[in-house]
């Protein structure tokens, strides 16, 4: 009887020390023993999922099963598995793709330095392929680039999305390469030097011209343009299953030619990049059009850098100064209120806040402003908050 009630114990003994498995809509996720990370990496995956889904739209019945995350928590447990399967490791997170889906699985290091930069890329490489085995280079490296910078917030459960551009200047210098011929026809023909870069300035012209569901978060991120995103959706329609990366990308490329013009989408492609700008010199440029007294036009950069980078405190601060210009003060202080928010000097917000309320009429609360700028940066404010307050009096 003592052998029986062992070998119970000893069974459940190793059952608490076995990985747990946690299921959603569309994902398995397998944890270490204990961890709580099953529910949290399931919800990230899903609103991932549903994000990329907004775009390409495939229908989910198509799918062989659940997709698999695998997370370790243990570097040297996530190399020994990882190494297993691919001869050596690989840094945050690898998707390993089999032609069997069931062993298909994306494999993460939670918590490791390299996780937030590289799981976007893998997540959605493993979304693209459960549906497209074998999908044309461009649209698997172009997309991975472009939702690289889909990142999960843990505290708020939600993803936010900043807009790639670290290779805008690389795709700029490419010169004759970055043709979208020679992109559409990497399969065929060869890649061109940077085509990472290539692809994703092409995947954003097509999402960013004309998108009627556009990239995440808004849909005042997405400027005019052409119906290019028609086109694109219409080109994820002739994608087979069962298709080599070659066939697929032939048949997206023939599709491509038989309703649009290469001379007309080369031309519209050099314009689009062109007109592209990072936020860094979004920023610059509203700054000297302000400078130059164009708020009509700075109001405009201003406002294509904050839909860049939606909490970032330097285009409320812009925006700010331009509606105090105009004597708009209510929207003037909203802005200033949301740069400090974003992490804006405190000493530069309070003081502009100040001089704001005071144009209003606002003096009680102008000199509450304006004490705190002095009292928060002494050196740069003291004298002159000093000498304003002297002229009120």
């Amino acid at each position: 009887m003592k052998k029986f009630f062992l070998g119970i114990s000893l069974i459940l003994g190793l059952g608490a020390l076995l990985p747990a498995q946690f299921r959603s809509t569309h994902y398995e996720v397998i944890v270490p023993p204990g961890s709580a990370d099953g529910a949290i990496y399931a919800n990230q995956m899903e609103q991932r999922f549903d994000t990329y889904n907004r775009i390409f739209r495939f229908n989910p019945a198509g799918l062989s099963g659940l997709l698999r995350i695998r997370l370790f928590t243990e570097k040297s447990e996530y190399d020994a598995y990882v190494s297993s399967k691919l001869g050596s490791s690989r840094p945050g997170a690898v998707y390993l793709h089999y032609n069997t889906p069931a062993s298909r699985e994306l494999v993460v290091l939670r918590g490791s330095p390299e996780e937030e930069k590289i799981l976007p890329h893998q997540a959605f490489i493993q979304f693209l392929r459960a549906f497209i085995p074998q999908p044309p280079a461009w649209i698997r490296e172009g997309f991975a680039v472009y939702f690289s910078t889909l990142i999960y917030d843990r505290e708020k459960g939600a993803l936010n999305y900043e807009e790639n551009l670290s290779w805008l200047e690389t795709v700029r210098q490419a010169g004759a390469s970055a043709s979208p011929e020679l992109i559409l026809r990497a399969d065929t023909n060869g890649a061109p030097p940077n085509f990472q870069a290539l692809a994703w300035s092409l995947v954003s012209f097509f999402v960013d011209n004309g998108s009627a569901v556009p990239p995440p978060p808004a849909a005042e991120n997405t400027p005019g343009g052409g119906n290019y995103f028609r086109t694109l959706t219409d080109l994820f329609m002739v994608l087979s299953p069962a298709a080599s990366a070659e066939e697929n990308a032939r048949a997206v490329y023939d599709r491509i030619v038989l309703f649009t013009p290469l001379r007309d989408l080369s031309r519209d492609y050099a314009v689009y990049v062109a007109a592209k700008k990072t936020f860094t010199e979004l920023v610059e440029e509203g700054q000297r059009a302000y400078g130059a007294k164009d708020f009509s036009a700075a109001g405009a950069l201003f406002r294509r850098a904050a839909a860049l980078k939606p909490g970032h405190y330097a285009p409320p601060y812009y925006l700010g100064l331009l509606a105090y210009e105009e004597a708009r003060y209510v929207e003037a202080e909203a802005f200033y209120k949301t740069a400090l928010d974003y992490g804006a000097e405190r000493a530069l917000i309070q003081y502009a806040r100040g001089i704001n309320a005071l144009a209003s009429g606002k003096k009680t609360e102008a000199l509450a402003y304006l004490e705190e700028a002095s009292s928060a940066d002494p050196s740069k404010y003291r004298t002159r908050v000093e000498e304003l307050v002297k002229k009120l009096e």
